[in-house]
């Protein structure tokens, strides 16, 4: 039987870690890796300070080879047991990918709950926008 787009982002939700806003504000602190998973157009127009974009559509692609997630070890390896943040326009993207990088052996992917509409929507810094 075939699923909506919706069902599969609430099954993705339901095997994940969401995060609120202030949760993603300390592990930033901490230098974790924050991944804006929008479209490059989506990204320049604002973003999460910080955040470097990887969009959905490549990220089991590049995430390995991106420099933001490779940290100083086994740049193949040695971030996977490191948190990361994921984060979309609303949440559906940055699930589906969080999702995908626990797949990918990534022990703590964790997704902004509302994604940037709920960061921005909370009076947090934006970055980027014109």
């Amino acid at each position: 039987m075939p699923l909506t787009a919706q069902q599969l982002v609430a099954h993705a939700k339901a095997s994940i870690v969401e995060i609120d806003p202030q949760r993603l504000l300390l592990l930033q602190e901490q230098g974790c890796p924050i991944i804006d998973v929008r479209e490059p157009m989506e990204y320049a127009q604002g973003h999460i300070p910080g955040a470097v974009n990887i969009p959905r559509g490549v990220l089991e692609f590049e995430v390995d080879g991106h420099p933001a997630v490779n940290g100083v070890r086994d740049p193949a390896l040695g971030h996977r047991q490191h948190p990361v943040v994921l984060y979309c326009r609303s949440g559906g993207r940055s699930a589906l990918a969080a999702e995908a990088l626990q797949r990918l052996g990534f022990d703590q992917p964790l997704s902004l709950t509302g994604g940037f509409m709920g960061w921005s929507g909370s009076g947090h810094p934006i970055a980027g926008a014109d």
